[in-house]
């Protein structure tokens, strides 16, 4: 994407009323293309590749594969895209889960059509929106938000932690050595940890590696 190509959005929601609202509050603007509108998570897992979206506008609750696991597979299969939660629900544990399995912002769905726009903005230019609502409900400590590991990041610092490589923990889970990469550099982002000897010790502490007969 270059700064005269149009961001490649994808509505995902169930209600059609709703991404077709979206859609026209969107189209009116030139620096945005909506290039699909979806109404299940399996019907953009299976079509992402071939869309190349740079942002994904996701509903948490749709039949099927809900919004968080959605948002995980998304990111293996390609970790660029930015996924944009876009939800009715603004209670702080989905929040904090829909940002510990990779999204990069959360927008109520009552907020002013334009705040769409701004949190599309943001997320393009690398940064986290979270709109008004989202904030004040999650009320953090110390002014910092505490992102929990997902169960796929659980599962590699696991393998990390055992002395693995990424080409190994890639064979055994499937995945890409590029896509182990960016969940090895997550991982130590939530942690706060910035060597592999740091996360060994850390799922030692922590009973992560609990009965592997693994030690230092």
């Amino acid at each position: 994407m270059t700064a005269d190509t149009p961001t490649r959005i994808v509505i995902v929601d169930d209600h059609p009323m709703v991404a077709e609202g979206i859609q026209s509050i969107l189209e009116s603007y030139d620096d945005v293309e909506v290039i699909a509108t979806l109404s299940t998570g399996q019907q953009i897992i299976d079509n992402v590749a071939t869309l190349q979206p740079d942002v994904i506008l996701l509903d948490l609750n749709m039949p099927g594969i809900g919004g968080l696991s959605t948002t995980e597979i998304i990111l293996e299969r390609r970790p660029e895209t930015r996924i944009l939660i876009l939800s009715m629900h603004d209670s702080p544990e989905y929040i904090t889960s829909a940002l510990s399995h990779g999204a990069v912002g959360y927008v109520l769905k009552d907020v002013p059509t334009e705040e769409i726009k701004h949190a599309i903005d943001a997320v393009v230019s690398g940064q986290r929106y979270l709109c008004t609502g989202a904030q004040g409900s999650l009320a953090p400590r110390d002014g910092h938000l505490r992102e929990q590991l997902t169960n796929r990041e659980q599962t590699i610092l696991l393998q990390l932690a055992q002395g693995r490589s990424n080409r190994e923990v890639a064979l055994d889970l499937d995945i890409s050595i590029r896509t182990v990469e960016t969940h090895r550099k997550n991982i130590k982002r939530k942690l706060g940890i910035s060597s592999t000897a740091g996360l060994t010790r850390y799922a030692l502490e922590h009973g992560v590696l609990q009965g592997t007969g693994v030690s230092l």
